[in-house]
């Protein structure tokens, strides 16, 4: 029998739905993605040739467990240019994809029972991990007429002497709505001792007539979690990294050797041309979901899905399907057999989001309008 810790993990919905949508694809269906968070751009060519420059040049060994000195440099100045914030390239941590980033920030800074405030709901895998390392997540309900905003009154409530991390998480999965720089300033206040803010900016860049801000622009007593999976359509590459206090350098750093040794050494020049030289390429993959964005938000509407505040963040509509259900789970395998259009159940995001389905609009415009044409079909004679 397997020991507990694996035992009690929940799944990852939105890859449970994934699975039997491709299941369905092998049988012969047609499916339309709406659930994953996947980018369907091909990896930028100045990406790919930069790692395939490097394999023929031998970069196929271990690196530092930091990562090579040149990418935390051009991470280091990618944060200095966007943010007019200075990061030692010695506080980074380059880690194959966020994921890990994850574990290792709170495997470094949870000893069992503390505490971490997060939003409900919240992307899924945050409490997932806080337990994995035997933490405490404390939910903090956001509100669907607030852009599932932060109250940092509620938050305020809710902090104890075993609190060790608020996470924040803009532009945000699942909801797709960034948080305002004033409640960003707010929460970084409550920062300070054995509190710290822990910042999420994994969607950064994919952002829509508004601007992002990095914790850094409020505060130092922080950790940043990024990486090039979303920015980049590098989710299979596996490249992500940390910003870390100075006083975390050296326990991540033992951590990544025992548990990582390095994140590839050629996967990490292909990330110095991401943020180098990829800049047309993503700002032209940034119009167009855009584009997707605009058409995608009302025909939910029209359809009869709540959206009280436009998101304008990463490639996700949360949207309120109370009007056809409080099952997120069942709606949404019930879309999948009758329309074979894949979503995500809200309840994957936490019970805030019960009764909403999340939209990716990380597809192309012609299968998000075949997608819509199904849903609108299904939905007009539902009963």
């Amino acid at each position: 029998m397997s020991a507990s810790r694996g035992e009690r993990i929940p799944p990852f919905i939105v890859m449970e739905v994934l699975e039997k949508a491709l299941q369905m694809e092998r049988e012969g269906c047609d499916v339309v993605h709406m659930e994953v968070g996947e980018p369907d751009f091909d990896t930028p060519r100045c990406v790919k040739e930069a790692a395939y420059r490097a394999l023929l040049e031998g970069k196929t060994h271990y690196t530092h467990s930091q990562g090579i000195r040149e990418l935390r440099e051009a991470i280091s100045e990618h944060y200095r240019t966007k943010y007019n914030v200075d990061v030692d390239p010695d506080r980074i941590v380059v880690t194959s994809g966020s994921s890990p980033a994850m574990l290792l920030l709170f495997a470094a800074l949870l000893d069992p029972g503390d505490e971490v405030i997060l939003s409900n709901p919240c992307y899924a895998c945050y409490p997932n991990i806080v337990e994995f390392v035997d933490g405490r997540p404390v939910e903090v309900p956001v509100f669907e007429e607030d852009g599932f905003q932060y109250r940092p009154e509620e938050i305020a409530r809710r902090l104890t002497p075993r609190t060790k991390a608020i996470i924040i998480n803009s532009p945000s999965n699942p909801t797709g709505n960034l948080l305002e720089p004033e409640v960003m300033e707010e929460i970084a206040g409550m920062a300070g001792g054995d509190l710290y803010l822990v910042s999420d900016e994994i969607y950064h860049g994919l952002v829509y007539e508004r601007k992002e801000h990095s914790i850094l622009e409020f505060t130092e007593h922080a950790f940043v979690i990024n990486g090039f999976s979303k920015l980049y359509a590098m989710t299979g590459w596996r490249l992500g990294y940390l910003v870390v206090p100075e006083g975390f350098v050296r326990p991540v750093q033992k951590m990544m050797q025992n548990l990582f040794i390095s994140a590839n050494a050629f996967v990490q020049w292909a990330g110095i041309a991401a943020l180098t030289e990829a800049g047309e390429e993503v700002e032209a993959m940034v119009r167009t979901y855009d584009q997707r964005r605009r058409f995608l938000l009302p025909r939910l509407r029209e359809m009869g899905f709540g959206v009280a505040v436009e998101p304008h963040g990463a490639f996700y509509i949360l949207a309120n399907a109370r009007r056809f259900t409080e099952d997120s789970y069942s709606f949404a395998m019930e879309l999948l057999e009758k329309t074979h259009v894949a979503v995500t159940p809200g309840i994957d995001f936490g019970s805030g989001a019960e009764g909403y389905i999340r939209f990716s609009y990380a597809n192309h415009l012609d299968r998000l309008r075949e997608g819509v044409r199904r849903l609108e079909d299904y939905l007009s004679r539902r009963k």
